[in-house]
């Protein structure tokens, strides 16, 4: 490796309400490289459209300098960090820095959901990229020209994407092993008490790991996965518990200890979940989110999205976003049949 080469220079776009620690978690193994190899392989700069404190998510802010004072030196990694209402954030300004360093052939990453402002700038179509799992279902039907992926990370060719959170520091790391070799993305990684290097492929939501260790039973899983891939086209209950390989009681059961709530009642929620994310996501029309949603009436899914959310949609997707404690997790998906 010559070690007189140029560093490589990270341009890290933030927005509003960024995830920190998905940001940090990005700088930090170069930041490592840096320093146990005593030699500046790498810089990065944090970038705002207008310069100055930029607030995190979680309440934190950092000093970013002003994207149009950033024009003169070309970056070969741009990269855009984003959080919730990425398409309030994907301004002219950002999408021609986007334009400009696609035409120079730059690497162009998105971390967490800045696959959104990456895909609205036109530099997706017929490319594969990832995403929170949250923002799958907007992401799906806004820019069906795009493979979606649920890995944690996606390389494809100069258009990378990663979804965001601890992940992005083995998003990181991959990079910095293509450009550096694994020595010495072994040595960052180790640096800072990373123990395992997820490999390319690892999906976002493993169905056999569960970070607590297996709680819910297996005809259980099996029930909510059936859901999960028919919620346009919702099954009856007796065939999700033909999936399921149990009885109709038995299934009630279940899901009364560990779910505490009846299979249909669950199933009606994960599609409203999934409804809630495209009211306020999105903007297709209630007639279109219903249908995706799988309700035939609209008014029968505004009346239902009330009764779940305590407003009817419309409202939701005018006054405001998802609360915390209505997050679906995971979120839910249309099978990708």
């Amino acid at each position: 490796m010559d070690n007189l080469r140029r560093p490589l220079l990270f341009r890290i776009i933030v927005t509003p309400n960024f995830n920190m620690s998905a940001t940090m978690g990005f700088a930090d193994p170069l930041r490592a490289a840096n320093y146990l190899e005593g030699i500046t392989h790498f810089r990065w700069e944090f970038v705002s459209e207008t310069g100055g404190e930029c607030l995190a998510s979680n309440g934190a802010g950092i000093m970013t300098r002003s994207l149009a004072d950033c024009s003169a030196e070309e970056a070969d990694f741009l990269v855009v960090s984003a959080s919730w209402t990425p398409e309030d954030y994907s301004t002219a300004a950002i999408q021609s820095a986007l334009r400009q360093a696609a035409r120079r052939n730059a690497t162009i990453a998105g971390i967490d959901p800045g696959a959104f402002i990456m895909a609205e700038a036109g530099l997706l179509k017929g490319r594969r990229a990832t995403v929170h799992y949250e923002h799958m279902d907007a992401f799906q039907e806004l820019y069906p020209e795009t493979a979606l992926s649920e890995n944690l990370y996606v390389f494809d060719g100069n258009r990378i994407s990663c979804c965001g959170g601890a992940a992005a520091i083995d998003f990181a790391l991959h990079i910095l092993q293509g450009t550096h070799g694994s020595a010495l993305a072994n040595a960052a990684a180790r640096y800072i008490f990373h123990p395992t290097l997820r490999e390319r492929g690892t999906p976002q939501n493993p169905q056999d790991s569960e970070p607590l260790g297996k709680t819910v039973p297996l005809p259980v899983r099996r029930a909510i996965k059936a859901m999960e891939e028919h919620l346009e086209d919702p099954l009856p209950i007796s065939e999700i518990c033909k999936e399921a390989e149990v009885s109709h009681r038995q299934l009630d059961r279940l899901f009364a200890r560990y779910l505490k709530k009846t299979p249909a009642l669950y199933y009606r929620d994960i599609r409203l979940d999934r409804a809630r994310g495209l009211v306020t996501q999105t903007s297709l029309s209630m007639a279109e989110i219903a249908f995706a949603s799988g309700f035939s009436s609209q008014v029968h899914f505004s009346r239902a999205y009330k009764d779940r959310f305590g407003l009817p949609p419309i409202k939701d997707r005018i006054e405001g976003r998802i609360p915390f404690e209505f997050r679906a997790w995971p979120m839910h998906r249309k099978s990708s049949g």
